[in-house]
């Protein structure tokens, strides 16, 4: 029951903050790409947190948990943080605005790749259980090397980081868009610090790096 309450708790405030971001420099809720990202965003986080609460509690409270112990890694979180806010609210004063408001159908096509995005991330909480959103190495944690896991060695970032890249395209704001690319060094960090953490406490985790040579994308990083 209390992580019942403490999901529910989050979501609803993710849900308000989110709106609040949005809708408040936008001036305006006939700011449809608002709704549009909100919609894509919070229904499919909705059915995943009744998922993992129906067949994996204890993955879904991993989820929630945010407090991060180390040092560099609450450093990149509260910069990542500040750029999302700053993404948003630039998102709606530029819809407000008209300063550089993009097509509709690169919107669409935006969505479109964010939902891809979204069941990537998905499939790669069916395949890893241990992932939690804080660096750690949990107890009797071993090797994941299966699935999209024997593409590149960060599945979640990948899927993560083109979803969160997508975010302003969905809002129409070009702007928006150059503001988050700043979030690519930020997770590039937090990937350098959790394989430092990783390859110092997780048995075998060194000759999986030696397997799997590509981060987050194939060919590419």
């Amino acid at each position: 029951m209390n992580l019942l309450l403490q999901s529910i708790a989050k979501f609803l405030l993710g849900v308000i903050i989110l709106g609040l971001l949005i809708f408040l420099p936008a001036g305006s809720f006939h700011y449809w790409q608002g709704w549009l990202l909100m919609g894509i965003l919070f229904v499919p986080m909705f059915v995943a947190g009744l998922v993992m609460m129906a067949k994996n509690p204890e993955l879904l409270r991993k989820r929630l948990n945010a407090k991060e112990q180390e040092k560099e890694q609450k450093t990149v979180v509260a910069l990542s943080g500040v750029l999302f806010i700053a993404t948003f609210v630039v998102a709606g004063l530029n819809w407000r605005f008209q300063w550089f408001v993009l097509p509709n159908w690169v919107v669409w096509v935006a969505a479109g790749v964010f939902l891809v995005c979204y069941a990537l991330y998905a499939e790669v909480l069916r395949e890893n259980t241990y992932l939690s959103r804080t660096i750690e190495v949990q107890e009797h944690q071993k090797v994941v090397d299966t699935g999209l896991y024997g593409i590149v060695r960060h599945p979640m970032y990948m899927a993560t980081t083109i979803l969160f890249l997508m975010m302003p395209l969905v809002l129409a704001s070009p702007i928006s868009f150059a503001i988050m690319l700043l979030y690519i060094p930020l997770i590039a960090k937090r990937i350098r610090n959790e394989e430092a953490v990783l390859e110092q406490g997780l048995e075998g985790y060194k000759e999986y790096k030696q397997r799997v040579k590509y981060k987050v994308l194939p060919f590419i990083w």
